[in-house]
Order: C-alpha cells, then structure tokens, then sequence
C-alpha cells in the first residue's frame, strides 16, 4: 500500500516514541506463554478477514474511549498490531500519552504476521 507523505510524518513520529518489536518475538511470547494483551487495532473488515491468535480488538477509532475499561492495569505489557506497523505506532502513541507505560508496536503487523506463516484465526 502507498502511504501518503502526510501520514507517514506523523507514523514515523510515533515510531520514534513508541517501543517497536517485531512478528518473531510476539510469536515467540505467545509460545512461551508469556503475560500480555495483543490487541488488533485495525477496522472490523480487516479483524473479520482475519486476526492473531489471542488479540482482542480494539480498533484505532475506539482504543484511546475504551482502553482504560478493558485494560486498567496502566503497567500492563500491551503488544499493539495493525496491518503494517503504522497505526499500532499512533496508537501506542496515545496509549503513552493516556498513561500506559509499557506499550509495544509490532512492526510488520498482521501482513508480517500472515506472511512469516503464523497462524490466523478468522471468528
């Protein structure tokens, strides 16, 4: 997908603060059972179509209204993924800004995912 100038600014701003990881290491916690939210944060269309195993949605339209219900624990380790690693950055970004403080962007996302061969769930 081609990105506009405008929108990768302000991505790649976000990418500066927001702690990045990458598809083999979230894959890596869901193996070793390690203790975090995954949250999708892509639109319904795109979760319909397919998502991680585990992640919760929580689309970047509604994360920063309904975050605080779902996930209290400000301390929480939240592992943040949309289709590429652009709008998790935003907003983990937000998320930061609202307090969270352990916030983590998968760069790559679901099409990192998909591609690495990963299981995807579709519900």
């Amino acid at each position: 997908m081609q990105h506009s100038e405008g929108f990768l600014k302000v991505s790649e701003d976000a990418k500066a603060r927001v702690p990045q990881t990458n598809v083999q290491k979230v894959e890596n916690w869901i193996k070793n059972g390690e203790k975090f939210h995954l949250i999708d944060v892509r639109e319904k269309d795109e979760w319909d179509a397919g998502h991680l195993p585990q992640a919760k949605h929580l689309s970047k339209g509604i994360i920063e209204r309904d975050i605080e219900k779902q996930i209290p624990d400000k301390d929480a380790k939240i592992v943040l993924y949309c289709g590429g690693g652009y709008r998790s950055s935003l907003a983990g970004d937000n998320l930061m800004k609202m307090g969270y403080r352990n916030v983590i962007s998968m760069d790559g996302g679901f099409k990192g995912w998909k591609d690495a061969g990963h299981e995807v769930l579709k519900d």
